[in-house]
């Protein structure tokens, strides 16, 4: 048998450079493990990563003596940032001097609306504040969200607008959350704005009810689903505050324009108290110079509104709705729930102050 066939040497060779070329970007390619240290248009006190994390700080300066070591520093940092989350301690937040209604809008799906809406709230609820949620969102993603029954024949928002149920007979408190309750979506809500259609003052219902509620409530949430209809219109009418969730890539610009001009519309004609608080920056991927883009474009546009806090891409994120739990509760170490409690901070901080900006 004949011997097997080698490459000529020069091919040896440019193969041998090639793959050293690849290891070379990769190796240049390597971000941290969390998120990058810095980035425009966002503060580094704010990033989580390992380089930047205040609990991991002593990793820059510690000489590993072994990386098992190293490993038990990482997970001792985890296991701290887990406690400052879910704030066994008691530590609160500061309350708001009055109630504040917040309309999480963005007619673009996608880009973290539900994410948000959960992950704010249960960290609020976790930092002593009493919060409620509203999914008026037909797909009912905040309510599974948050472990909250939302089949057909449950009390939900679709009692509340089209039947003038009271809030309280269709809240329902989260478990395991203290202070946090849900009313939650079924798929009725999907008609609802037919339904509406010859009924009074069918912008205003949500507000009357949120209104009529007598209970100690800080904040409410009201999750929309991603269009400008009438429940998104019903939501904007019982607001104060409208908080846009922007996802860091282009299309999520796309209709933030169309959003802002129906927000000074109902403004306008039907609530003249409601108006643009909060913008947060989501799915936040250091490794593109797109997502700094946009950051700096939308802080360009709103120096005032956008949070110092951003969100990053993240599997845990994305991996808690599967076990109908926020990534507060599910893995509250990672960067994901650090970040939304960092998120949270601000937002309790804004209402405090009265720091909250107007559009």
């Amino acid at each position: 048998m004949s011997d097997p066939v080698q490459p000529p040497v020069d091919e040896q060779g440019a193969a041998d450079e090639s793959h050293r070329r690849i290891r070379e970007m990769l190796d240049n390619a390597t971000v941290s493990r969390e998120t990058p240290r810095t980035y425009r248009g966002a503060p580094a006190a704010h990033d989580v990563s390992r380089e930047t994390d205040p609990l991991t700080a002593q990793i820059q300066t510690h000489e590993p003596a072994s990386r098992e070591t190293d490993d038990d520093l990482l997970i001792a940092a985890e296991a701290k940032r887990a406690v400052a989350v879910l704030n066994p301690s008691g530590t609160n937040l500061p309350r708001p001097p009055h109630r504040r209604v917040l309309c999480v809008a963005n007619q673009k799906g996608g880009v973290g609306k539900t994410t948000s809406t959960v992950n704010l709230a249960v960290a609020l609820a976790l930092h002593g504040s009493r919060v409620l949620v509203v999914d008026l969102d037909p797909q009912g993603n905040a309510s599974t969200g948050l472990s909250v029954d939302h089949h057909a024949g449950v009390p939900s928002a679709y009692d509340i607008l089209v039947e003038g149920m009271d809030i309280a007979e269709a809240a329902v408190q989260v478990e395991g959350v203290p202070n946090l309750f849900c009313v939650p979506a079924t798929i009725d809500l999907a008609g609802a704005e037919i339904e509406l259609v010859s009924v009074v003052a069918r912008e205003s219902r949500l507000r009357r009810a949120i209104d009529a509620f007598q209970g100690q409530l800080d904040y409410v949430f009201v999750d929309c689903p991603p269009s400008l209809g009438l429940l998104t219109v019903n939501a904007l009418v019982a607001a104060r505050e409208v908080l846009i969730p922007i996802q860091c890539e282009y299309y999520a610009l796309e209709g933030l324009g169309q959003l802002l001009r129906n927000v000074d519309l109902v403004r306008a004609h039907l609530n003249n108290d409601v108006r643009v608080s909060t913008i947060l920056l989501t799915m936040y991927d250091g490794r593109t110079k797109l997502a700094d883009q946009v950051a700096a474009e939308v802080r360009g546009h709103f120096p005032d509104q956008v949070l110092n806090s951003v969100i990053p891409r993240s599997v845990r994120v994305s991996e808690a709705p599967g076990y109908g739990q926020s990534v507060i509760t599910y893995d509250p170490g990672s960067r994901g729930a650090t970040s939304y409690l960092e998120a949270a901070r601000e937002i309790a901080a804004r209402g405090a102050t009265g720091g909250m900006a107007a559009s």
